[in-house]
């Protein structure tokens, strides 16, 4: 009775979609609808049949070679999901574009099938076949069923259809494979049964690119070790390299996480370490996973590719660079994978944020994990620089073109970037005159030195920073509006560390990284996750530095050491309660004065308040007062 029912509602929902070019809600799932309305953008009417030309014998020979390793791993997932999908099914294989390179099945149904050109070196992307699984889940990249009437054109509907797309350890689509059956037979479990089907794809493809790699497998069931619904993570070094669908899923990955994430970006401890005495890794998102780890197989290649180049990190790093390194959580992690993936690509980033926020441990981390990282990393605080002194430092000379200035000139900051990373640190602070000057060498690719006859290539990725919003129109403007545009292609804003939700956390991990042994006291640990942190990062890392120093070798920390300033903000009373008082006397006094300097009229005081005259009324019938007049 239900099967009725629906297949009526379809029948209206076709019918509607044809006159109106809309459904009412609920009659037809959303991926479906969405599709319909590609198919009828495309100008396909549903009462015809689909577009799509066969490939010739000699095109589907090309296509089946070109995706040899993905048939050849797929055959034993076909076979299993052909013996488990029924007898009336048809499995089919199709490559990235929705062209059918194999298919296994029932004959007779295969022959029924080959109506609506379901057969090898048919194309079922929905530019050739309308709505259908394999082409709807390619364009919405996520598990599809298309049952019966669903199917766009009408021939199709003979067909009950459940397609998930195969992904490589890099999230690139690779095909997809689908289980068809006759429309009259729904298996309410047969979208499981595909899933895990690729599954068992996915993990032979990764096993397969990864020979030379260290794997490392995660499940929450130590007995799911070694199976298909394993999450894997490969690593060169300690990079990050691949990573399948349950990792990302599990870890809350992005594929931009890929060539710039490290382990330690993901879990506790180091690679060589993992998994420790338990089988277990503890994730920096607090989840405990069993896990095994696999060495590589083979020897890893001589020259890796630029984006899985290993970076090279500062031997010592600053104090506050290394507090900034650990306190990246993950939204700054994924900001900075994004950030890397775009400035390999040319596409210049601004990093906004407050004093202290680590924007330039930021853009050091954006250069040790690029393609340019063997490159320099040269920075530049615009606010630093004198005003008569930024043009030649950063343009550079040669000598005699002014006096004096070196014999042998100088190359310039600009120069000195060449084939690295440029960070330009408060560009906000640059004189206007040199920010003309700036924007043509970002445009031409090419800087002048002061007394050169002619201009010199430079090739640079540029990352500028700011503490403060850089307007880009008006007279007042601290960055002119066309270099602005071109610096800010893609702009990060860092947090304070005061809007850390899991501020707690972080202070014990970055007291557990001074190397200072036993916890912090409560007490202390209360007074600093209270205080706001005006200075942020920077100003954390030498509060802590200076606790470590304090307590020596006893590791005692008592309150006497905190700085005299948050020692004054702790013991100052909490204002709330006081404050909510007086914010409302001063509210119900602003109403009072308002009535009354409009002789009563409400809708007057409430154009003046800024505020709706209902809300006047409520707050001035609760005060006692007057109601007015409107």
């Amino acid at each position: 009775m239900a099967t009725q029912s629906r297949r009526q509602s379809l029948t209206q929902a076709r019918q509607l979609f044809n006159q109106q070019g809309a459904v009412p809600a609920g009659l037809v799932a959303e991926p479906i609808l969405r599709s319909w309305r590609r198919c009828a953008d495309l100008g396909f009417d549903m009462r015809g049949a689909r577009r799509g030309e066969l490939m010739t014998a000699g095109e589907l020979r090309e296509a089946r070679q070109r995706n040899d390793a993905l048939r050849r791993l797929s055959e034993p997932a076909m076979s299993l999901l052909r013996r488990e999908g029924g007898s009336a099914g048809l499995v089919i294989l199709s490559d990235a574009q929705g062209r059918v390179l194999d298919s296994d099945g029932d004959l007779d149904f295969a022959q029924r099938a080959s109506r609506v050109a379901l057969m090898p070196g048919a194309p079922w992307d929905e530019a050739a076949a309308g709505t259908n699984a394999i082409g709807t889940a390619l364009v919405e990249g996520r598990p599809t069923v298309v049952h019966g009437a669903e199917h766009y054109f009408e021939p199709n509907r003979i067909l009950t259809c459940a397609a998930v797309p195969i992904t490589d350890s890099e999230g690139r689509m690779l095909g997809v494979l689908d289980l068809s059956s006759p429309a009259r037979e729904v298996r309410p479990d047969v979208l499981a049964l595909v899933r895990a089907a690729v599954d068992l794809i996915e993990h032979q493809l990764f096993e397969a690119a990864h020979e030379c790699c260290a794997v490392l497998r995660l499940h929450s069931d130590r007995s799911g070790l070694g199976a298909p619904g394993e999450a894997l993570l490969a690593f060169q070094g300690d990079l990050l390299v691949g990573a399948n669908r349950r990792a990302m899923l599990a870890l809350g990955l992005a594929a931009t996480a890929l060539g710039v994430y490290r382990y330690a970006d993901l879990f506790d401890g180091e690679l060589e370490h993992s998994p420790d005495a338990a089988g277990r890794v503890h994730a920096r998102s607090g989840a405990i996973y069993h896990a095994r780890l696999r060495l590589p197989r083979t020897r890893a290649p001589v020259a890796p590719q630029p984006s899985l180049r290993l970076p090279a990190l500062p031997l010592t790093p600053a104090p506050e660079a290394r507090a900034g390194i650990a306190s990246f959580d993950a939204a700054t992690l994924g900001a900075l994978a994004r950030a890397v993936h775009l400035s390999d690509a040319g596409v210049s980033i601004l990093l906004q944020g407050e004093t202290g926020v680590g924007k330039e441990v930021f853009a050091r981390q954006l250069h040790a994990r690029s393609q340019r990282a063997a490159g320099p990393f040269v920075a530049v605080n615009c606010a630093a620089l004198p005003e008569s002194l930024i043009e030649s430092e950063l343009f550079g000379y040669e000598d005699g073109a002014f006096t004096g200035a070196r014999r042998q000139g100088n190359k310039g900051l600009l120069r000195q970037a060449h084939g690295g990373v440029l960070f330009l640190d408060e560009i906000g602070d640059m004189p206007l005159a040199l920010q003309s000057r700036l924007l043509r060498v970002l445009q031409s690719r090419e800087v002048s030195p002061l007394g050169a006859a002619r201009p010199v290539a430079v090739d640079f990725t540029l990352v500028c920073a700011t503490h403060r919003p850089l307007a880009h129109d008006g007279p007042d403007a601290p960055v002119r509006p066309d270099l602005y545009f071109r610096i800010a292609e893609y702009t990060v804003t860092l947090e304070p560390l005061r809007a850390r939700a899991d501020l707690r956390e972080l202070l014990r991990a970055l007291w557990a990284a001074q190397g200072a042994g036993p916890v912090l006291p409560t007490e202390i640990e209360d007074t600093l996750a209270q205080y706001g942190w005006p200075g942020n990062y920077r100003q954390l890392a030498a509060v802590l530095r200076t606790l470590h120093v304090l307590a020596g070798a006893s590791g005692v920390v008592d309150r006497e050491m905190l700085p005299a300033e948050i020692r004054g903000a702790a013991a100052a009373p909490a204002p709330m309660a006081a404050s909510a008082v007086t914010l409302q006397a001063i509210a119900d006094d602003a109403i009072r004065d308002a009535l009354a300097a409009h002789a009563g009229n409400v809708s007057a005081a409430a154009r003046a308040l800024g505020v709706h005259r209902s809300t006047l009324y409520r707050r001035a019938a609760a005060l006692g007062g007057p109601q007015g007049r409107s």
